[in-house]
């Protein structure tokens, strides 16, 4: 499927985006703020457009989109029927085909209980553009199995470095099945949509020929919905937050499915400390914990750490 980020846009704007599309591939971010200059996160550095869509490192000349351009934009990404994205957009983004996600931000209502009823005045969008790469966990694969057993495996890092385009591509050949181990059943809870960039239910991105995703689901409740339903062999998440996930992945290790999970954090003293739990938990919990960061700019496995072990 075509994932040009041209579908994002009206046809009318696309002449702007025309260099940004054919290096996309660089390209993590676009950021549009109504009445402000166009922000782009391009391999790990901002850059900014002029009038004509050519790159510039200043923002004085820069493009800025107005509050009309940027609606225009909104409601050719929810093909003209907001309603329709109701739900969506009170999560606060749109997953749409090709895998990009569209975060808004702007004036929210509420319900009496004080949920979010939907958002309205929308002024900011940020795109994030869908990077699926095929061998990105090439390297890492000999250290995630055990005799060809799959180990239960934590992703450390800190944001911008990686970690779901790994979890990705580990998901993709740990359910094709590779050298080091046969394919399993795996059962992707997907509360955001980032990991297969499902649109209307269908993964855009290659999550692999065993894999069953749970889209726009809580993750709490999309783990224990995926052991009743679809009988996983591996559940993966992306970015363990809460005491209640952790609750019902030990639940699912209970049940002998293995685990692949994320979370934000430098190191596992980091994650141990805001978690607070003991540090026999996360071995328990985990058979392998890879800690991910920036090196030069580029993201990179800084430590693949065994169970027990703590220094690299």
């Amino acid at each position: 499927m075509d994932n040009s980020i041209l579908q994002l846009f009206p046809l009318q704007y696309r002449g702007i985006w025309q260099r940004t599309a054919k290096i996309q591939d660089s390209v993590q971010e676009i950021r549009l703020r109504a009445g402000r200059p166009v922000v782009l996160h391009r391999n790990g550095s901002e850059v900014f457009l002029d009038r004509d869509g050519k790159f510039i490192d200043i923002c004085t000349d820069a493009y800025t989109v107005t509050e009309r351009v940027l609606e225009e934009i909104l409601e050719h990404i929810c093909h003209y029927s907001p309603y329709a994205f109701e739900e969506d957009l009170k999560r606060g983004f749109v997953t749409v085909a090709g895998g990009h996600r569209v975060g808004v931000a702007g004036q929210a209502v509420l319900e009496p209980d004080g949920s979010i009823r939907t958002l309205k005045n929308i002024s900011f969008l940020n795109i994030r553009v869908s990077h699926q790469k095929k061998g990105a966990a090439d390297k890492v694969l000999p250290r995630m199995y055990r005799k060809g057993s799959l180990k239960n495996a934590l992703i450390i890092s800190p944001p911008g470095c990686g970690k779901t385009t790994l979890l990705r591509d580990l998901i993709r050949q740990v359910s094709d099945g590779n050298g080091y181990g046969r394919g399993m059943t795996v059962g992707v809870v997907d509360e955001r949509s980032e990991l297969a960039g499902s649109f209307l239910g269908r993964p855009q991105n290659d999550v692999g020929m065993r894999t069953d995703v749970l889209d726009g689901c809580p993750k709490e409740t999309g783990m224990l919905l995926l052991l009743r339903s679809m009988s996983p062999e591996v559940i993966a998440i992306d970015e363990l937050g809460s005491e209640g996930e952790l609750k019902a992945l030990r639940q699912a290790s209970a049940c002998g499915c293995r685990i692949l999970a994320t979370v934000h954090g430098e190191d596992r003293e980091d994650v141990e400390h805001r978690f607070s739990l003991q540090t026999d938990f996360w071995d328990r919990m985990f058979e392998v914990f890879l800690i991910l960061g920036k090196e030069e700019g580029k993201c990179v496995v800084k430590q693949i750490l065994e169970r027990g072990q703590r220094i690299c």
